[in-house]
């Protein structure tokens, strides 16, 4: 359980991943869990290393969105049963709560880290790899796909890894104790009808829709993406009155920026915006 200082270098595009793919395109990194002869579990290394690529994305400014898919048709399985479970049987309480915590430390920097998230949703999408999904800001799915929060399926419980902090504030309380206290699959379909996933496309589509919403999100005012992502986290925590106030401070940041004098420019001259992210 010993941590390794952070391998992830940059800049990203020049980093090659231990454990998943990467893949940086006009603005857009692709990360691909790739072991699909078991449906993309996550070990011990794969969630070290997905940690650190997300916090080392703060240092990349040439990344502006990030898409998170699987390889071969699921997105993950989750943890792996052999490589992760039946270590954790053996651990003492010290042990597993270095565990919890370094899983948590997954979605810390995916909720930290400035670029908006999509998730590319195929096949099973379970245990923590439905948590990943759940982290991101925007999910797509695969026509077919399946989400479960399998936790109790294994004698635990549902709060894992943000849980029940996050599922409730995107699909509902009701409809996230029924998930989370019966570990059953959520549909494709009741995921679009219960808004955690945005659209249903086909599998085909599901990740080039996925790195075009993404595509789209890198194009816009790299600043003002990135202020958006902090206050739709921030103001979970405030009063209607603190979050107005809260962001006329940021709105107003947001003015001081090249990119908003683009905008202007643009409009007056009738053309496009150019952003730039300064």
């Amino acid at each position: 359980m010993s941590r390794p200082a952070n391998p992830v270098t940059l800049p990203l595009s020049d980093y090659s991943p231990q454990h998943f793919l990467l893949a940086v395109v006009d603005g857009v990194a692709t990360v691909t869990l790739n072991r699909p002869e078991r449906k993309n579990p996550l070990t011990f290394e794969s969630y070290r290393e997905l940690t650190d690529f997300f916090r080392a994305c703060a240092f990349d400014d040439a990344v502006k969105s990030i898409v998170v898919t699987g390889a071969g048709g699921n997105f993950s399985s989750g943890g792996d049963v052999f490589e992760i479970i039946g270590p954790l049987v053996k651990m003492d309480t010290k042990g597993l709560t270095a565990f919890t915590r370094m899983t948590g430390d997954l979605v810390k920097a995916m909720r930290a880290c400035p670029q908006p998230i999509v998730a590319a949703v195929e096949g099973i999408c379970a245990g923590a790899g439905a948590i990943i999904a759940m982290a991101s800001d925007m999910r797509l799915a695969a026509s077919g796909a399946k989400v479960a929060f399998l936790f109790n399926k294994v004698g635990l419980a549902g709060c894992d890894m943000g849980a029940c902090a996050i599922l409730p504030r995107i699909i509902g309380q009701s409809r996230a104790s029924e998930l989370l206290y019966t570990g059953r699959f959520m549909t494709a379909e009741e995921g679009e009808r219960w808004g955690f996933f945005s659209r249903i496309v086909t599998p085909e589509q599901v990740l080039a829709q996925a790195q075009l919403l993404a595509k789209q999100v890198a194009e816009g005012p790299t600043f003002g993406n990135t202020m958006t992502k902090r206050m739709l986290a921030m103001e979970w925590a405030m009063s209607v009155e603190e979050a107005i106030e809260a962001e006329a401070v940021a709105q107003a940041l947001c003015m001081t920026t090249a990119d908003f004098e683009r905008a202007y420019e643009a409009f007056a001259n009738k053309v496009k915006p150019v952003f730039r992210g300064d």
